[in-house]
């Protein structure tokens, strides 16, 4: 455990120590203040924060491959991947470390759109229960692509590609649940069940389903599960 924590602080240091980080951040805020204005109309004539929330789940498309892209791809450039599973250091630990620090940036950043809570609140009356189970599922949401493009980043040295793989894997975990208009029967339950938005738009209407919490569980724990696999797989290399 104490390794893990190690290589999360270094991670989330070296992250804020980029100005790339407040380039990303800055653009986040700026695309989820505009879908925040969008969502409530002029002059907020709407107290909802359903739309501004699905919207912002969409932006975890290209926003969570680009924090992870480098996090492994890098290090496997550079050669320091293996220096790290050289040291007394396991690979489920270094795997770990890293998600927790990206992890720790996704809820800093999240943390800075509560200001949009605060305007409806004074702007408005709304319910604050829509609006906390909103938040509970963008963090699970959040976590779930940034476990994916984890692992894309381990399939190879080259950041972009690792960004490309990381963002086609989402665009199509999240549209998959568009098919279900055009099949039926077990086909189209298969595929709302492996949708990302299907079981997110719940959490914005206020609902807590456990099958939803366990679906974004899973699916963090089976990628994180392949990331580790991966990373193990290079001592055979």
């Amino acid at each position: 455990m104490r390794n893990t924590l190690t290589i999360t602080w270094k991670e989330t240091t070296t992250y804020f120590a980029s100005p790339m980080a407040y380039i990303i951040g800055g653009v986040f805020l700026a695309l989820t203040g505009y879908f925040f204005v969008q969502s409530v109309g002029v002059p907020f004539a709407e107290a909802s924060n359903r739309g501004w929330m699905i919207n912002t789940a969409l932006i975890f498309i290209l926003w969570s491959p680009s924090m992870t892209m480098r996090l492994l791809a890098e290090e496997q450039k550079l050669g320091t991947l293996e220096l790290l599973m050289t040291s007394p250091i396991r690979d489920y630990e270094i795997v770990l470390g890293k998600y927790l620090a990206t992890v720790i940036i996704l809820l800093v950043t999240l943390a800075f759109t509560l200001y949009y809570g605060l305007l409806l609140s004074w702007f408005g009356d709304p319910d604050t229960g829509p609006f906390l189970t909103g938040y509970l599922g963008l963090i699970l949401y959040g976590a779930t692509t940034l476990a994916i493009g984890l692992l894309t980043s381990s399939l190879t040295s080259n950041q972009v590609v690792a960004a490309v793989l990381g963002f086609g894997t989402l665009l199509i975990l999240t549209l998959i649940g568009q098919a279900t208009s055009v099949t039926s029967g077990t086909t189209a339950v298969v595929l709302e069940q492996l949708s990302l938005t299907g079981h997110f738009t719940d959490f914005t209407r206020g609902i807590i389903d456990t099958n939803n919490i366990v679906y974004f569980l899973s699916v963090t724990a089976v990628f994180l599960f392949l990331t580790v696999r991966n990373v193990e797989s290079r001592r055979w290399r």
